[in-house]
């Protein structure tokens, strides 16, 4: 497929946003004329996620200049908001559970220290759910600020169950914000541990062209392709069978928000999750002009 070809000059805008996220100057290229196939083989990513942005790119700009907004919105809320409700379940029936046992003294004496810390650990798991909702909340519209710099992930691995080492890449820097980056590296290394039990996870930091791609690595019976699905894709083939619910929905949003995106890869010996992000630390853009407000017909887009 070649590019879309444009004509007169671009949204200052949309060039220092360019300058900051290599999606969006892999997109401006593909409008610019070249083909999506060069721009993916000098990026290094693959086509059909170059395919896939430049589509998305082209329907955002659509639905702002017909102010129309994405009829699938709506829709993607209300699952997003049954599914965070469904997750938080279970940690307010613990914590419920251990207050009225204590409130009502059915608790041996000898017992309460491990109580008390039974409820906190409830209580610590509701409050983690609802960060996430409010991370997730601020990704969709645009509002997660990300505060990039060098961080080793052998250091912050330590924070992950097992406290794992990082197999190979230990000694790269990862430019990213360590409070942002610790939660998607939470929820790769739980999907990874999902059952069938693996065999083994492991932790690979990766350099490649003008990405760092963090990997983690289960060996042994694969996550099965359902399963992928319903993980990067929630919202749309999410049901009670597969047991999923959020997903890697905040991984991924998180990883956009760094100017990289979320994948896995596998075969029958076992499944990939990957995080790409850019090698070099994003920097802000120059503030571009104010836009004009919408006209008295209410077309945000203006008028030919």
């Amino acid at each position: 497929m070649r590019g879309f070809r444009t004509s007169g000059q671009v949204d200052p805008r949309v060039t220092a946003q360019a300058a900051v996220d290599l999606r969006v100057s892999m997109v401006l290229a593909v409008l610019g004329g070249r083909s999506v196939e060069d721009v993916a083989q000098e990026w290094d990513v693959e086509s059909s996620l170059l395919h896939r942005w430049v589509r998305d790119f082209l329907v955002a700009g659509t639905a702002v200049i017909t102010n129309q907004p994405d009829p699938d919105e709506a829709r993607q809320r209300d699952r997003f908001l049954a599914a965070f409700a469904h997750e938080l379940r279970t940690p307010v029936a613990v914590a419920r559970g251990w207050a009225m046992m204590l409130a009502e003294g059915d608790v041996p004496e000898e017992k309460l220290p491990e109580s008390h810390e039974r409820l906190a650990d409830a209580l610590t798991r509701l409050s983690d759910h609802i960060l996430d909702v409010e991370l997730s909340a601020s990704a969709s519209l645009g509002r997660v600020r990300v505060n990039a710099e060098p961080i080793d992930l052998a250091t912050l691995c330590q924070g992950l169950t097992g406290s794992p080492d990082v197999r190979h890449g230990a000694d790269l820097s990862v430019y990213a914000d360590p409070r942002l980056l610790s939660r998607v590296l939470r929820d790769l290394w739980e999907t990874a541990h999902r059952e069938p039990t693996p065999d083994r996870v492991s932790i690979d930091v990766v350099e490649s062209g003008s990405w760092q791609e963090i990997r983690v690595v289960r060996e042994g019976e694969p996550i099965s392709p359902m399963i992928l699905r319903a993980l990067f894709d929630p919202f749309g083939t999410n049901d009670d069978t597969t047991g999923v619910t959020i997903g890697l929905y905040l991984a991924r949003a998180l990883v956009v928000a760094h100017g990289g995106f979320l994948g896995a890869e596998g075969d029958e010996e076992g499944t990939v999750l990957l995080a790409r992000l850019p090698r070099e630390p994003a920097q802000e853009p120059a503030p571009g002009p104010t836009p004009a407000g919408p006209g008295p017909d209410g077309d945000k887009g203006g008028k030919p």
